[in-house]
């Protein structure tokens, strides 16, 4: 028994279905409902629903029927054959888009390295290898400027329906991407010996970030911060110069806070446990280190702690509360 020939479109069918894992039955149903929105478009007359396709799965011939006579126009032949090219094109696109969304939406809360594309508007689309996400105005750092062909760090937010399906949403100013970026840079947080307990931050002009030991005998905050500032300093110049404070982190909710209004030294904690607020005396000359500039200090404290923390200046100046390892920022640290 002679062997028998198969066309090149049977070989790219099964190919296709092959190497994308999809049925060839979809492809060819998918193929047929291409080719009878073809044979409408110069029959827009026609009642849909009294035609249908006969396609020879082995030679892709394509035979337009009503009922059971042939009405297949003549030359029709060769539109068959674009329309189920471009069918199949379509079906390998889905398929490797769904395999690449599928592939991204497990890392969904990592950071990655991406390059900056092109501008759509005022959002930034980033190339983040396999595929592009969008990087909204709202998930930029405020005054960072982005070039074309520039490298950066992102972390990746969410997999959103977009006005072109679904799309990639990365960011820079999350707090995430703070702790990925430690992750990467301090392997006493990747090996799990060093956790976050909290993360505060303003994007671009300073963060505070709370950490502790899960091991006896390491210092969590110095494995954050490095021999000479090295380890905080990389995350620093991720950032765009983001300031950054390494806060201990403590059971006791006044040494936490205490600590957390670095790098103000020398406060005396008191707290409403009823209301979640704390008053924090200081001295006269550390009243600005603690408010901060606009407040941003104190405000971040409080986000960090989970208090509304009022500040009043302190009469005389009040010994330290705690006796606990305080809190390092950059300048300290370098």
């Amino acid at each position: 028994m002679p062997a028998v020939q198969r066309s090149e479109f049977f070989l790219a069918l099964n190919q296709v279905a092959t190497e994308r894992g999809v049925d060839v039955t979809v492809i060819i149903d998918a193929v047929k409902n291409a080719i009878l929105a073809a044979y409408r478009k110069d029959h827009p007359d026609i009642v849909v629903e009294e035609y249908s396709v006969s396609l020879n799965p082995n030679s892709g011939e394509a035979r337009i029927m009503k009922g059971d006579e042939d009405v297949t126009p003549p030359g029709f032949g060769r539109i068959a054959a674009q329309t189920a090219k471009q069918v199949i094109l379509q079906k390998v696109r889905e398929e490797e888009k769904q395999a690449i969304l599928s592939d991204y939406k497990l890392r969904i809360g990592t950071i990655m390295n991406g390059m900056v594309l092109r501008f759509a508007g005022p959002n930034v689309i980033v190339d983040i290898g396999k595929t592009e996400a969008i990087m909204p105005v709202s998930e930029q750092i405020p005054h960072e400027k982005y070039h074309v062909n520039q490298r950066l760090s992102v972390y990746l937010v969410e997999i959103r329906e977009g006005t072109r399906g679904q799309e990639l949403v990365v960011s820079r100013a999350h707090k995430g991407l703070l702790e990925g970026l430690f992750r990467r840079e301090v392997p006493e947080i990747a090996q799990g010996s060093v956790v976050f307990k909290g993360i505060a931050r303003e994007p671009g002009i300073r963060s505070k970030i709370a950490v502790a030991a899960t091991q006896s005998g390491i210092d969590p905050v110095g494995s954050c911060v490095g021999q000479k500032g090295v380890r905080v300093q990389a995350v620093i110049q991720e950032v765009n110069g983001e300031k950054i404070d390494v806060i201990p982190y403590q059971e006791d909710a006044e040494t936490y806070i205490a600590l957390s209004l670095a790098p103000a030294k020398n406060v005396k904690v008191t707290i409403d446990e009823k209301t979640k607020e704390a008053t924090v005396a200081v001295a006269k000359d550390e009243l600005s280190s603690a408010i901060g500039k606009d407040g941003q200090n104190v405000r971040l404290a409080g986000e960090l702690t989970g208090y509304k923390i009022n500040i009043v200046e302190a009469e005389g100046t009040p010994e330290a509360e705690t006796k606990e390892e305080p809190a390092k920022t950059e300048e300290q640290a370098a």
